[in-house]
C-alpha cells in the first residue's frame, strides 16, 4: 500500500504562524534585555553582576508559576481544538488566579526581604548592595510580567498570537526610552542608576499590558476579557486541573530551586565570573526565545489535535517539531559563537570576563541542541496529557546528578568556573535518549477531551501518522 507523503508546507506554515511571533516577541525581549545590559554596562562590571543576580530570583519566580502555565496550556489547546468555549474561559480563571498568587508572594518577599535574597546568592558586599536598591523597585514588576505571561498562553492557544507581540513591541520599546531618561538623568529627570533601572521595568510592564488590553478590546477577544465567565470552576474541573498541573508545577519549582542552588554556587565565583554569568544569562534567553517559538507551536498543534481525538495526526506531527527546533538551535549557537567578539564587547566585557563569556557561549551551544531538544520533548509530552514523565526524569536527574556535581565542584572542590559551569548540563544527553523511547512509544497521548479519549482505542503509535487531512 502506497505511503501518503506528508504534507511539508502545510506543516511549516502553521508552526510559522505560531512561532514566528512568539520568537519575535522573545526577541524583543532579549533584545530589550541586551539593551539594559548595555546601558547598566556603562555604570561598571558590578552593577551588571548585580542586576544579574537578581534576574536569577526572578527566574526563580518563573519557576514558582511556570507549572500553572504549561497546565494552563494543555487545557487551552486541547479545549481550543474540541471548540469548548466554557472550558476555555474556566481553565484560563483558575490559571490566573494560582499564577497571580506566585506573582504576589515574590513582589512582597523582593520589596520587605532585599538584603536577604542578595545575601543568599551571593557573598561579596559590593554587589549586594546595588542588587537591593534594584529588587526593591522592579519587585512590584512581578505581578505585573506574571499577568502578562497568563494573557500570553491563552492568546498563543487561541489563534491570537499577534496580540502579545505588540504588547512585547510596546513594552521593549517603552523600556528602552526610559532606560535612558532614568538611568542617565535625560530630559531633566534625576540620575538614577540601576534603581531607573529598575523603575523602567515597572513602567514598561504597565504599558505592554495596557497596549494587549486594547487589542483584545477591539478585537473583541471571546476569551480574554470574559471576565464573569473566568470563575466558574466546580470540584470536579478543580480537581482535574491540579491533577494535571501538579506534576508540572512539582518540576518547575524543584528545577527552579536547584537552579537556585547552582546560582549560588556560581554567585560564589569571582566577580568578573559573575557579570559574564549575568551578560550570558541575557544571550541564552536569545536562544531560549527562538525555542519559545516551537515550544508553543509544539503545545498548541500537538494538543489540539489530540483534544479533538486526531491522535495519530499529533504523533506525527510531535517528532517532526523536536527535530526541527533542534535544527533552528543549532543555526542560532553558531551565529551566536561567530558574532561573539562584537556583541560580548558592546555588553562590556573585557579581559577575563570576556574569556569566561565566551567560554559559556561555547558550552552553551554544544549542549543546547540536546537542551532543548528535551525541553521541547516535556512540553509536547505536556500538551497531550502526559505531565509526568519528563517531570520525574528532570526532576530525578537534577537532584540526584546535577547538584551533587556542581556543589562538590564549585564549593568543595575549587574547580574552575568554567568546568563548575559545564556540569550543569550533564545530565542532557541521558535524558535525550530517554526522551526519545517516550516519544516513539505514543504514550504520552492522554487526552482530557471526550474527543480525544474516544479515539484512544484506534490509536497505534507504531504506524507512521498520515498527512494532515
Amino acid at each position: 500500500m502506497r505511503k501518503s507523503s506528508y504534507p511539508w508546507g502545510r506543516f511549516l506554515k502553521q508552526i510559522a504562524v505560531i512561532a514566528v511571533p512568539v520568537a519575535l516577541q522573545n526577541l524583543l525581549t532579549t533584545t530589550g534585555s541586551m539593551v539594559d545590559t548595555m546601558m547598566i554596562a556603562s555604570l561598571g562590571q558590578t552593577e551588571v553582576g548585580a542586576v544579574g543576580l537578581c534576574a536569577q530570583f526572578s527566574s526563580l519566580m518563573f519557576a514558582g508559576y511556570w507549572g500553572f502555565v504549561g497546565g494552563g496550556m494543555l487545557f487551552f489547546a486541547q479545549f481550543w481544538g474540541a471548540k469548548d468555549d466554557e472550558g476555555i474561559n474556566r481553565s484560563y480563571g483558575l490559571t490566573l488566579t494560582c499564577m497571580m498568587t506566585v506573582g504576589l508572594l515574590f513582589c512582597l518577599l523582593a520589596v520587605c526581604c532585599p538584603e536577604a535574597i542578595m545575601r543568599l546568592y551571593t557573598d561579596k558586599e559590593s554587589i549586594r548592595a546595588i542588587g537591593v536598591e534594584y529588587l526593591r523597585i522592579a519587585g512590584l514588576a512581578y505581578p505585573l510580567m506574571v499577568f502578562s505571561m497568563a494573557m500570553a498562553a491563552l492568546l498563543r492557544c487561541t489563534g491570537r498570537v499577534r496580540l502579545p507581540l505588540y504588547g512585547s513591541l510596546a513594552g521593549v520599546a517603552a523600556n528602552i526610552f526610559l532606560n535612558w531618561v532614568l538611568i542617565f538623568g535625560n530630559l531633566g529627570a534625576p540620575r538614577m542608576g540601576v534603581r531607573g533601572a529598575a523603575l523602567a521595568t515597572v513602567l514598561a510592564q504597565c504599558v505592554s499590558i495596557l497596549v494587549v488590553l486594547c487589542s483584545a478590546l477591539r478585537c473583541r477577544h471571546p476569551y480574554l476579557l470574559a471576565i464573569h465567565r473566568h470563575f466558574r470552576w466546580s470540584r470536579a474541573f478543580v480537581r482535574t486541573y491540579l491533577r494535571k498541573c501538579f506534576p508540572i508545577i512539582c518540576n518547575e519549582v524543584l528545577i527552579g530551586v536547584g537552579n537556585m542552588v547552582i546560582n549560588i554556587v556560581l554567585g560564589r565565583q569571582p566577580e568578573e565570573a559573575i557579570a559574564a554569568l549575568a551578560v550570558f544569562r541575557t544571550l541564552e534567553g536569545l536562544v531560549i526565545g527562538f525555542f519559545a517559538g516551537f515550544s508553543n507551536a509544539s503545545s498548541v498543534l500537538v494538543g489540539t489535535e489530540v483534544g479533538a481525538g486526531r491522535l495519530k495526526v499529533a504523533y506525527g506531527r510531535a517528532w517532526r517539531l523536536i527535530y526541527l527546533c533542534q535544527v533552528f538551535i543549532a543555526l542560532l549557537g553558531a551565529s551566536l559563537i561567530a558574532l561573539h567578539t562584537p556583541i560580548l564587547s558592546a555588553m562590556g566585557m573585557t579581559g577575563e570576563s570576556f574569556r569566561l563569556a565566551f567560554g559559556m557561549l561555547g558550552i552553551y551551544a554544544a549542549v543546547g541542541i540536546i537542551r532543548m531538544g528535551n525541553w521541547t520533548h516535556n512540553d509536547t509530552f505536556r500538551s497531550a496529557g502526559d505531565a509526568a514523565f519528563g517531570t520525574v526524569l528532570e526532576i530525578l536527574f537534577m537532584w540526584l546528578m546535577v547538584l551533587p556535581c556542581v556543589c562538590v565542584s564549585g564549593l568543595v572542590l575549587h574547580w574552575p568556573t568554567l568546568a563548575v559551569f559545564a556540569l550543569c548540563y550533564v545530565d542532557e544527553p541521558i535524558r535525550y535518549i530517554l526522551m526519545q523511547r517516550h516519544l516513539y512509544s505514543g504514550k504520552w497521548i492522554r487526552p482530557v477531551t471526550p474527543e480525544g479519549r474516544a479515539a484512544l482505542e484506534h490509536f497505534h503509535p507504531g504506524r507512521k501518522a498520515r498527512a494532515d487531512e
